[in-house]
């Protein structure tokens, strides 16, 4: 692929050109040329978009598409096209899949099927067999096929044991481990946070208690294990406290939290609108606060969309019957971008890379491309026709957003 980007303000902290507007020469993938003006005697195509900026490619650590077994409700082709729209270039996939990801064979045929796309596919295996919790997986023969970390998909593991011996035998072969922090006995069968709304609204409560025991006891665990545990999509005050502490003892440990966390609480479930069903559940506002202070100051370590596309039928009926999740990659960059700088954007959608095996790729000369195309000062409000999944499950439906992406340059491909 040749192409002439024209005008792009650059946004990465590696470039030798962060904060500078200049042309940008690909020649068969890879900047030959960085200048404030570039001529185009070959003719390339030329990319020239309003308030152009660009940064490296963005990253979804937690991503549910439905294919192999849930097509219905999104296939692996129409998701990585929804990926690339939105702007991510690399996307880990959850094992909820049918059947779910638990051996080398099911985590070869996802990157088979993902071949020659523009956004790279890392399949997360599961961590015990078939997801049931029992029984690790084949988890070396999945990392040897290509899976990038291990964790049961909005899981919990009851069995500390399991959980010791699972982180034991992974930092045998540096893998990460994945841990969905929730103790479901505490749980029980609640459908929102617990607390004064709850109680309100007559729906039973899911407390930040059962996030924040399994997290200490899963902590608790790493430190007498070693080894490498990310606790996807924490939600409480609590939570952000222990994954801190535990940081400072200098344990291997990470973590993420969804979008939609950070942006409603539980008084935005007064309407029992399904679409804010989700799992953790919507907090307080103070488990907000806690999670913006955890962003910015590195406690966590990145955030996700929690993109988990669900049809009609799991949807649209009465909100204790309901499934929980909502789709978020259409609406990520939009919704992170209407309450924080664009830096602090930037740097929540790429800095989980490392964590999962992705390396960085400056936007210098020399290297290969890797980046998001985006204006991040346009207004707009998130409507059905802005949702480019199978389902249509979307928690920022109505709401107003900041920013809009123009695309992805990534395998050397253009998806704009």
């Amino acid at each position: 692929m040749n192409v002439l980007i024209k005008s792009a303000t650059i946004i990465d902290p590696k470039s030798d050109f962060n904060n500078k507007t200049q042309d940008i020469l690909v020649e068969k993938g890879i900047i030959t040329k960085m200048a404030s003006r570039i001529s185009n005697p070959k003719n390339y195509k030329q990319i020239k978009l309003d308030n152009l900026h660009i940064s490296q490619g963005w990253f979804d650590s937690s991503v549910s598409f439905g294919e192999p077994g849930y097509e219905e409700r999104e296939t692996l082709e129409n998701g990585l096209k929804t990926a690339a729209r939105s702007g991510f270039t690399a996307v880990a996939l959850n094992a909820n899949t049918n059947p779910i990801i638990s051996t080398s064979t099911d985590v070869s045929f996802l990157i088979s099927k993902a071949e020659q796309h523009a956004v790279d596919l890392l399949p997360i295996g599961a961590l015990t067999r078939d997801g049931k919790g029992e029984a690790l997986a084949e988890l070396y023969d999945m990392k040897n096929a290509g899976a990038v970390a291990f964790g049961d998909y909005k899981s919990s593991i009851v069995n500390p044991n399991l959980m010791k011996i699972a982180l034991q035998y992974a930092s045998g072969f540096d893998a990460l481990v994945c841990s969905f922090p929730q103790d479901d006995a505490i749980a029980g069968n609640g459908v929102m946070n617990e607390d004064a709304v709850s109680t309100k609204l007559g729906l039973k409560g899911i407390p930040g208690l059962a996030e924040e025991l399994q997290i200490a006891r899963d902590l608790f665990i790493l430190e007498y294990t070693g080894g490498k545990l990310h606790i996807p999509t924490i939600s409480t005050a609590g939570s952000v406290k222990l994954i801190r502490d535990a940081k400072a003892k200098n344990l291997d440990v990470s973590c993420s939290v969804a979008i939609h966390n950070l942006v409603f609480s539980d008084d935005d479930l007064n309407t029992f609108n399904t679409h804010f069903k989700v799992s953790p559940p919507l907090r307080t506002q103070h488990d907000i606060e806690a999670l913006l202070n955890g962003l910015k100051d590195g406690t966590i370590d990145m955030v996700t969309s929690d993109h988990n596309p669900l049809d009609i039928e799991l949807k649209k009926i009465e909100f204790d019957f309901a499934a929980f999740g909502t789709i978020g990659l259409e609406s990520a960059f939009g919704a992170l971008n209407s309450f924080l700088p664009i830096k602090s954007v930037i740097k929540y959608l790429t800095r989980g890379k490392d964590r999962f095996g992705l390396s960085e790729t400056p936007i210098n000369p020399g290297h290969v491309l890797n980046c998001t195309l985006f204006n991040p000062d346009s207004k707009s409000t998130f409507t059905k026709n802005d949702i480019l999944s199978k389902s249509k499950n979307a928690i920022f439906e109505g709401h107003k957003l900041k920013g809009e992406v123009y695309g992805i340059i990534h395998n050397n491909k253009l998806i704009h």
